[in-house]
């Protein structure tokens, strides 16, 4: 049996303020491409369907198509809810599209969802598991000794009818001991939710997501898929895939990760601003290091006639002493031109604030355009 393992979907995410939707789209169709050329079996979807609990309409269409192109195909699809989901609107209509072979996570009850299926090595066992919280697991077993989200999924587990015998693919949405992050994924602070991997021996193949580089944890067969697309600077190096796996007789799992390519590309450039302007006009995501010492006004507009889709604008230089970020998106109508002013004055004197004399001069300026006006 064949199945694919994705996750980390997060359809209708944003890079600052640009909508991914179109690449998203794109890769999508690369996974179903992926799925029919290979005549997977099932798609395993770990968790983060969509960036928001409540998805844009927009979001919601690119998932349905997706949806639609696999059930032509007749694979089966097993989604759960991840911690950016709603677990109820990915529930919506469970049973319903359950008809055409779409399992989706259910409200949780505390054991684990399963779902038989078949092939010529006998039953294989898909277990779903959504994103779980340690007060969610608690409320059911009141009784339990619950505190972490280790001994929350181990519950669980002891709880569900397991048959060890035959082969068993967990879907789950953690973070798991080990495990290399990004900052563009939400983790809890102090540790409380990391699992460590013994927790889930009795799977044949273990489905991660969470974390958005792809990677292995203590075995082969215990893997994060990683995200579909870069979303944050700090991925730019990851090589985005999805996992395809091969379940044989029980104990004899193989795996292959098949690259997926994006329409734009997300990178660091960093340079003068001369040596900048003049490179070949570009839409992919990038974060601009500018290391000029002096910063012309309307440098960061210029930038923009060649990289529309700057997503970071950066300044290092000695007077700076370090790296210091503008944010792209800050609606600068909003300032005043005293505001403004001892904006650009901080930034180009390592976060000095002007004096009185400076804002006085300033102020008579501003009087005297007014007076000419």
């Amino acid at each position: 049996m064949k199945l694919l393992h994705t996750a980390d979907l997060h359809l209708g995410k944003r890079f600052m303020d640009i909508s991914l939707l179109e690449d998203q789209l794109d890769v999508l169709r690369q996974i179903v491409h992926i799925a029919k050329t290979n005549q997977v079996d099932g798609l395993l979807i770990a968790g983060d369907v969509y960036d928001k609990a409540v998805p844009s309409s927009e979001a919601m269409s690119v998932f349905n198509w997706f949806l639609e192109q696999l059930a032509a195909l007749e694979i089966s699809v097993f989604v759960i809810a991840g911690n950016h989901d709603s677990d109820e609107r990915i529930a919506y209509l469970s049973h319903f599209v359950a008809q055409s072979h779409i399992y989706v996570s259910t409200k949780f009850n505390g054991t684990l969802q399963t779902i038989m299926m078949q092939d010529d090595n006998g039953p294989l066992a898909v277990h779903l598991l959504p994103f779980i919280k340690p007060i969610h697991v608690k409320k059911i077993y009141p009784e339990a000794e619950i505190n972490t989200y280790e001994e929350a999924i181990q519950c669980i587990i002891d709880h569900s009818e397991m048959d060890y015998s035959i082969r068993n693919i967990l879907v789950a949405h953690q973070f798991i001991t080990g495990g290399i992050t990004s900052e563009s994924e939400e983790l809890s602070i102090g540790g409380l939710d990391h699992i460590q991997a013994s927790v889930f021996n009795g799977f044949d193949y273990v489905a991660l997501g969470h974390l958005h580089q792809a990677q292995r944890i203590q075995r082969d067969t215990l893997r994060y898929a990683g995200s579909i697309m870069k979303y944050a600077i700090s991925e730019e190096h990851h090589h985005k895939s999805v996992t395809l796996i091969e379940c044989k007789e029980k104990g004899n799992i193989t795996y292959q990760l098949i690259p997926l390519t994006c329409l734009h590309q997300v990178r660091t450039i960093q340079g003068r601003l001369a040596d900048i302007l003049q490179m070949d006009y570009s839409e992919d995501y990038v974060r601009i290091i500018l290391t000029d010492e002096e910063i012309l006004p309307d440098a960061r507009l210029s930038i923009l006639t060649v990289f529309p889709n700057m997503v970071q604008y950066t300044i290092q230089n000695s007077k700076t002493e370090q790296t210091m970020d503008i944010v792209i998106t800050e609606q600068i109508e909003n300032k005043s031109i005293s505001d403004l002013f001892c904006d650009f004055y901080q930034l180009q004197n390592n976060q000095v604030f002007p004096s009185d004399a400076h804002l006085a001069i300033l102020k008579e300026g501003l009087e005297k355009i007014k007076e000419e006006s």
